[in-house]
Order: C-alpha cells, then structure tokens, then sequence
C-alpha cells in the first residue's frame, strides 16, 4: 500500500554556490511511503495511517536547513520519516531542484532516493 504526496512547493537555499545561500530558489518534493494502512481504510482511524500534514511538515522543516547538496536534503527528509513514523515500510523521495545554475539550459535536476527500515 501505498501514500504518495505529490509536488510539495518549497522555496529553500541549497547549493554550492554563495549566491545560493542568498538568493534561493525553488523546489519541488515528491515523497512515496509504503505502509499498510488497511486497519485505517477499515476503521476509519486516523491513527492507524501515516498523516500525510506530518510528513509535509517534516519535509518543510528539513528543507528549511540548508545543504550544499540536494541529495543530503533527500536523504534528511527519508531518515526522518523514518524516525518519525514506526508504521513506514519504505519511503521514496524525490527532490527536484528548479532552474539550478548551469551553464546551459536546464529545467530541473531531480535526485530519488530510497530508504527502509
């Protein structure tokens, strides 16, 4: 079973780059959780799933700290997860960076990570 929360919006300040840290940039975050969540499809019990308002407030917070590679930020907010929710299985997350600083035409980096228990 599945809990997906789809194109999460953050303005953060992650980069290599100083005129990073000042200026900022926008992000998108996708973020797939695996957990069984039929006792709560069956009750009707919040407490018996994964709140997805937690798991956007754990993303926020942990983009909110800045980091010069968005794969530590994607890495932060899966570790996290985990800590916070003992019923997660599995948590995929996908940070997208947009319009990074290249030199060339780039829409988006995006890096996937996957961590479980």
């Amino acid at each position: 079973m599945i809990i997906t929360l789809n194109n999460i919006k953050l303005y953060a300040y992650h980069g290599c780059l100083e005129e990073e840290a000042l200026i900022g940039g926008n992000y998108i975050v996708d973020v797939i959780i695996h957990t069984d969540f039929s006792e709560a499809a069956q009750t009707d019990d919040l407490s018996k799933t994964v709140d997805y308002c937690d798991v956007y407030e754990i993303v926020k917070k942990e983009m909110a700290i800045r980091s010069k590679l968005i794969e530590q930020v994607a890495m932060r907010i899966g570790n996290a997860l985990l800590s916070n929710f003992k019923n997660i299985d599995k948590a995929e997350i996908h940070l997208t960076k947009i319009v990074p600083p290249m030199n060339g035409d780039v829409g988006s980096v995006t890096v996937k990570i996957s961590v479980k228990k």
